[in-house]
């Protein structure tokens, strides 16, 4: 990636740590419901950290807490019944987590493939994450800010939530596929 990137290297490489900062990042997903429309939904708590190893970005890392409980689409009902045991079991298991393995692609341009270890209900699964960098500014109070945007598909069931229900008419009310959109904003940390 340009001067950026998404772990440890030689100890002469320039390393920076970037803090995700949940009040300008968003974790969004989307299902079918009955076969026929979409579903949004949404993470309202994550935090993170981002190693940037400049010399090689194929060595900087992420890694990403997701707090299950913070789940939104809009409407209570269908948010408790997604907490449930049904679903996420946010009482049996309380974080969701992301923890990078590498980095693919074009290093030295804006887009890239992040690869990590995604662990839901207690499964981890590798996923892989369509991402592009977005750039790097200053905020008015001096904060160095870094962007980045992600995407990528799941299927819920490799994850363990399989529950469902059949429709009379053919099909089922929760699609299996899931698609993830990151919007992410990280702070540079002080050396």
């Amino acid at each position: 990636m340009r001067t950026m990137t998404i772990a440890a290297s030689s100890p002469t490489a320039t390393r920076s740590v970037w803090k995700i900062d949940n009040s300008h990042s968003l974790v969004e997903f989307s299902a079918r419901h009955m076969m026929v429309s979409t579903v949004k939904g949404r993470f309202a708590n994550i935090e993170g950290t981002i190693v940037d190893i400049a010399d090689d970005p194929t060595q900087s890392s992420v890694e990403v807490t997701i707090d299950p409980t913070s789940i939104t689409t809009s409407d209570p009902q269908r948010d408790a019944h997604l907490r449930s045991a049904d679903f996420l079991d946010v009482q049996q298991y309380p974080v969701i987590t992301f923890k990078s393995r590498r980095v693919e692609g074009n290093h030295r341009g804006e887009e890239f493939k992040l690869v990590g270890d995604l662990t839901i209900r207690g499964v981890t699964r590798e996923v892989k994450l369509d991402a592009s960098f977005n750039g790097v500014g200053t905020t008015p109070y001096g904060t160095t800010v870094a962007g980045f945007s992600a995407e990528g598909k799941l299927n819920r069931k490799d994850w363990g939530l399989n529950w469902n229900v059949a429709l009379e008419a053919g099909g089922v009310l929760v699609g299996d596929q899931i698609k993830l959109s990151l919007e992410v904003e990280a702070v540079k940390q002080d050396a």
